[in-house]
């Protein structure tokens, strides 16, 4: 016999705990089951650096919930670099500019608050197929049926409910290696002059890379560690592209770090486009699923932002008695979360298009400050402060 929900979220990730516990905080008295299927057991292992800015801090704050709860790292200052020179980015109030933590923490953490507010969730089920009906969507697992008034797909850039969905064009897709390292070695951790520093330094991209590598300081089981990686959004498709793993090893070795000697994990990124599918009848899309940050790779803030977006637009469904879910693709993207999405991504083609080491010296040598003025603008602030 099979399980029945009026909405079943398929991944225990921010974006699919975001939804659930905006659900919870805007309409718990309307709304009859939810029921939140992931594949793993909290804590699970997630390859992720780990940031999140103040956006993705507001939107947690609104749900009652102090990020402080979680172990973390404070970055107080983020360089953005081209050959070790460039923009210093800090708040004048001294508050961090983001935090970083480790994501089976905080993944744990935010499903620990959905199970306290009663939402149910099952781990170690794997979804295998979503099919959709007039009546409801039946969500195939490796252990049995269940069937929902509404299917919300938060299971990443590897998505299987996006796979479900009627053939979309080809993804756009990005891709990160990241490696943890003690935080000694011959040269000075991230952490320089009691403050907290975050490197994003762009000398791949003459290189063929649309990315950066990152050095972040990191924090594992209250130990200080250092994570390292490189992001490739894979904009810009050049046949002189150099590995990202020998880049990376290279980066490294100048603090003194062979890459050999530690394990290094990648993982997709799927990029928002507002071309993206984002619904089919009976189902909706979030987070990586349906796409994040290409100009940075940054996952987790806008993840969390999705929440309240899709619950909403869920909240909507069922008092129209219209699951048909037309116009989420356009609402989202006149939403501040979505402008902020599709500006990224225009920024980001047009930023990796000028791909020569004159022009990143121009960017960051000279018009370091532009580019923080215009990030500032453009870039960040979808989440403003209050309720």
């Amino acid at each position: 016999m099979k399980k029945k929900y009026d909405i079943i979220i398929v991944g225990a990730g921010p974006s699919g705990l975001s939804t659930a516990l905006h659900l919870d905080h805007l309409a718990k008295a309307q709304l009859g089951s939810i029921l939140i299927l992931e594949k793993e057991r909290h804590p699970r292992p997630k390859l992720c650096a780990g940031g999140i800015l103040v956006e993705g801090e507001r939107v947690l704050a609104k749900l009652g919930l102090d990020l402080c709860e979680v172990p973390h790292v404070d970055v107080d200052r983020a360089l953005f670099n081209y050959q070790g020179r460039g923009l210093g980015a800090r708040f004048f109030n001294k508050k961090p500019i983001f935090r970083i933590v480790r994501r089976n923490e905080f993944d744990a953490w935010m499903a620990d608050k959905a199970k306290e507010r009663g939402i149910e969730i099952q781990e170690e089920i794997t979804v295998k197929k979503i099919e959709c009906f007039d009546d409801y969507a039946l969500v195939k697992t490796n252990k049995g049926e269940f069937r929902a008034k509404v299917v919300v797909g938060a299971d990443g850039s590897n998505s299987k409910v996006r796979a479900s969905m009627a053939k979309s064009k080809r993804p756009h897709v990005g891709r990160a290696l990241e490696v943890i390292t003690p935080a000694h070695a011959t040269q000075p951790s991230p952490v320089k002059g009691g403050l907290s520093v975050a490197s994003f330094d762009f000398h791949p991209v003459p290189n063929g890379i649309s990315g950066y590598v990152w050095d972040f300081p990191a924090k594992i089981d209250g130990e200080p560690m250092r994570c390292w990686g490189i992001y490739d959004s894979n904009i810009m498709k050049r046949e002189n592209r150099i590995p990202l793993r020998q880049i990376l090893a290279e980066e490294m070795a100048k603090s003194g770090y062979d890459l050999d000697d530690y394990e290094l994990k990648g993982h997709p990124i799927r990029w928002y486009e507002a071309s993206n599918q984002a619904s089919i009848p009976r189902v909706i899309l979030v987070g990586d699923a349906l796409g994040v940050d290409a100009l940075l790779g940054e996952g987790i803030s806008p993840a969390l932002g999705y929440g309240r977006i899709a619950a909403k637009e869920i909240l909507r469904a069922f008092e129209k008695d219209d699951f048909s879910f037309r116009g989420y693709g356009e609402r989202l993207l006149s939403s501040r979360l979505g402008g902020t999405l599709w500006r990224r991504t225009f920024i980001a083609k047009a930023f990796y298009r000028l791909n020569t080491a004159s022009w990143q010296r121009i960017i960051w040598h000279y018009f370091a400050w532009l580019a923080g003025l215009l990030g500032a603008i453009l870039v960040t602030g979808w989440e403003k402060k209050g309720k």
